[in-house]
């Protein structure tokens, strides 16, 4: 028997005479004509080498050969339509695993919150979630949804949506600015202790814009890491002066733990993404989540 990609023709054509009882039942039934019907299992019984059928001009009848196959492939094709209502089914309804990557600052901020709500709205899905802040590759490290601060993406096999906009701010603690002065210009900085993000492409390297003037500062880095609580910590305990997301430090310039410096100036603007592999035959478990995370973040 040939083991290459004609293995399965003709199966369904022959299970659907045999349970219809003719040729012309089971080509009305399969969306085919007659001729076609008949010539798919003269192939078939040509590829196999045996008579599957005796027919006569108004019944057909299985021979011992064909009713050992047809026991083999009912199963077959039952299996299939199995798995095809499987897949249908995946693609109305949200369930089985979805895995989510984020940024450890967008994780404690926002999904520690959000997810509880959405896990009660889906309740057949379960969820996978990691939270770090390098680049995650979607596809290589199989993923379903990584949640993305930055830039628009430059790959275009992979779907972005926004969830929501941001831009950086520069803080640092009362009782750092008090034991070492205000810096009124970006090129102060150079004299200040500074918490700078490794993840950047040059993280000490600092942009300002006042009046459609851009000015580009050097900052003196005191400390250099990779997370956004880390850098917010320091900055809270008085090391040195930070530059965040608004959105991670917002509770903080709220409670004054944390004073905005330099805010007249504008800073770079930054985009909350959810980055996905397709946008044909998209899953319902994707959809869901993305359409519900736009909706909340949208309400804040």
């Amino acid at each position: 028997m040939n083991t290459n990609t004609a293995l399965f023709d003709g199966i369904a054509v022959f299970v659907g005479v045999v349970k219809s009882g003719s040729f012309t039942a089971a080509a009305a039934h399969l969306g085919h004509s007659t001729s076609f019907v008949s010539k798919e299992i003269k192939r078939l019984e040509a590829r196999l080498g045996v008579r599957l059928l005796n027919r006569t001009t108004r019944t057909i009848s299985l021979t011992d050969a064909g009713r050992a196959y047809f026991g083999r492939c009912e199963q077959i094709v039952i299996d299939a339509e199995n798995a095809e209502q499987s897949i249908g089914e995946l693609q109305e309804t949200p369930r089985g695993l979805l895995r989510i990557n984020a940024p450890s600052s967008i994780g404690m901020r926002y999904l520690c919150t959000l997810l509880p709500d959405f896990m009660r709205l889906y309740p057949e899905l379960k969820l996978e979630v990691e939270y770090n802040d390098r680049m995650i590759n979607v596809v290589e490290e199989g993923f379903d949804v990584v949640i993305r601060v930055g830039e628009a993406l430059q790959d275009s096999s992979l779907v972005m949506r926004k969830l929501a906009g941001s831009r950086l701010v520069t803080v640092a603690s009362p009782e750092y600015l008090a034991g070492h002065g205000r810096p009124q210009s970006p090129s102060d900085l150079e004299h200040h202790a500074c918490i700078a993000y490794t993840l950047l492409n040059n993280p000490a390297t600092w942009e300002f814009m006042l009046g459609g003037q851009k000015s580009r500062v050097q900052v003196m880095t005191r400390l250099l890491c990779n997370t956004a609580e880390l850098q917010t910590a320091m900055a809270v305990n008085g090391v040195g002066i930070a530059r965040l997301p608004y959105y991670y430090v917002e509770r903080h310039i709220d409670d004054g733990t944390l004073e905005l410096i330099l805010n007249q100036y504008r800073q770079m603007e930054l985009g909350i993404y959810a980055v996905y592999p397709h946008r044909q035959y998209l899953s319902a478990k994707v959809r869901a989540f993305v359409d519900f995370m736009v909706s909340r973040f949208q309400g804040e």
